[in-house]
């Protein structure tokens, strides 16, 4: 990552001063901002910091294009003209852009996330989720946000591809007040409404950014408990699973024989749910016998043999019984007929 202590990770207890431009507000600031409040005062008051014209603990923060203001600071982001951490300065709008290892431009937020994204891990997991996380967690983390959140922002900040409608940088660019705020309102009422704007953008970005590694911490926690499970298979077709959660990440990342998972639900039933032949794509490896197809409970526990069957989707890739030991027989039994089939085709 970095050969250098970034600015406020050296003593914790010192005050930081930060600060990005005025004016119109990108999603790479706003997330940037929001990287340095976790790294480095999470339990501050991200809106709060904002509205109050950048007071608020050990982490203030200012908006301004003011040279005076920029030469002050102590960790200035996406202005400045200059990008050098050990300075706290970290702009990316120069004739030499920093870029990384593949050549892509960094954004304001991918440069503050090199130096401050594990340290808002951690803090974002241990101080606000209150959530135990190990280094190598933390690691896994980083490199996965980094990918599918950091790498998008970069992109679309620097014109080399857009986030698209309804992304992160669509709902941060809403934030922003109509053109013709001020022509309505006038100068003092259209600043307002900026600092508003970019508060409600933080918050925003804030509550995503939270979610989205929760779900990265979760999604690690389930990819051991997979490979756990699918060692004890007895039938490696069938992944029995004590707890329901994603597992087709996976099966297709270990290229996994799998057919059918079977897990609980919340309400106590059992379900089977039919892997597809690849990752995302509609249909599954094996469907689920045709005979089943959109039964429920009796008729079904009729058709199938199994006392506790619930139902079978008309489509095929899902199936429900009242129990583990129901649904475990109903995914052995889809395979068993499904062996017959082709038998008798060959034949």
């Amino acid at each position: 990552m970095s050969e250098h202590t970034p600015i406020g990770l050296d003593q914790q207890a010192s005050p930081v001063r930060a600060l990005t431009h005025s004016g119109n507000f990108h999603t790479d600031e706003t997330l940037g901002y929001v990287i340095l409040h976790y790294a480095l005062e999470p339990e501050g008051d991200l809106r709060g910091r904002v509205l109050n014209g950048g007071e608020g603990g050990r982490l203030t923060f200012v908006r301004s294009r003011n040279p005076e203001d920029i030469q002050a600071a102590d960790i200035v982001f996406d202005v400045g003209g200059e990008y050098a951490p050990p300075k706290g300065r970290y702009d990316h709008h120069m004739r030499v852009k920093p870029l990384r290892e593949d050549g892509t431009p960094y954004s304001a937020a991918g440069l503050l996330w090199k130096d401050y994204g594990k340290a808002a891990i951690s803090n974002i997991l241990g101080t606000v989720l209150k959530k135990p996380v190990s280094e190598a967690d933390v690691a896994s983390i980083w490199q996965t946000l980094d990918k599918s959140l950091i790498l998008p922002v970069d992109l679309d900040d620097n014109g080399v591809a857009k986030m698209g409608k309804l992304s992160l940088a669509d709902i941060v660019s809403a934030c922003n007040p109509p053109w013709d705020t001020t022509e309505l309102y006038g100068v003092d009422v259209a600043k307002t409404k900026e600092t508003t704007g970019f508060a409600n953008a933080a918050s925003a970005v804030a509550a995503h950014l939270v979610n989205s590694m929760d779900r990265v911490r979760a999604s690690l926690k389930a990819a051991s408990r997979v490979m756990e499970a699918y060692e004890k298979a007895e039938d490696k077709r069938i992944l029995l699973m004590d707890t329901g959660m994603p597992t087709e990440k996976m099966i297709f990342e270990n290229d996994l024989p799998v057919v059918y998972v079977v897990s609980p639900t919340n309400n106590g039933q059992w379900n089977i749910k039919a892997i597809p032949p690849t990752r995302g794509d509609f249909g599954q490896r094996v469907s689920l016998p045709e005979a089943w197809g959109g039964l429920e409970k009796t008729e079904l526990a009729k058709v199938s043999g199994v006392p506790d069957a619930v139902f079978a989707h008309p489509a095929r890739f899902i199936c429900g019984a009242g129990s583990r030991e129901g649904a475990l027989k109903m995914a052995q039994l889809a395979l068993q007929i499904d062996a017959s089939l082709k038998a008798g085709k060959s034949i």
